[in-house]
Order: structure tokens, then sequence, then C-alpha cells
């Protein structure tokens, strides 16, 4: 019986020391991966930044589009002809 106790417990034993590892190198590698993304992703201040500069290209392109679209009107409306009635 003392035998069998004595077996359990080692096998308890070396399954908690082995999951005791894994979960150590889990932590581990979440660490580093944390570190990584402080390092290399963007601030919130940084994305505002550019995200602030897309908008005023995107609004640059619209008032050009809008620039285009005024002389093609006035392009049309001076090249009417009129109609002469005799």
């Amino acid at each position: 019986m003392f035998y069998l106790l004595a077996f359990v417990a080692a096998g308890v034993g070396g399954i908690y020391w082995r999951w005791g590892g894994v979960i150590g190198k889990v932590r581990d590698d979440l660490a580093a991966h944390k570190l990584h993304v402080a390092e290399t992703y963007t601030t919130k201040a940084g994305m505002q930044e550019q995200t602030s500069q897309i908008m005023r290209a995107i609004e640059s392109v619209g008032s050009r589009i809008d620039g285009v679209h005024e002389r093609l009107d006035r392009a049309f409306e001076a090249s009417k002809p009129s109609r002469r009635t005799t």
C-alpha cells in the first residue's frame, strides 16, 4: 500500500513539475510578446496624428474633385448652342 501511495505521489509531483515548466514558458513568452508590442506598435497619439494627416489628404482630393466639377459645369454652360428663330 505504501508503494502505491508513493507511486501516485511521485506521478502527481511529476505532472505538477512538468506543468509548472510549461506555465513558466508561457509566462515568459507572454512577457516577451508584451515587450514587442510596446516597442513596435503605435501609440494612441501617433495614431491620431496619422489619422488627421490622412483626413487632410482626403479633403484635399475632395476639393480638387469639386474644382474639376465646377470647371466642367462652366465648360458645358459656355458651349450650349443658342437657338435662332426665323
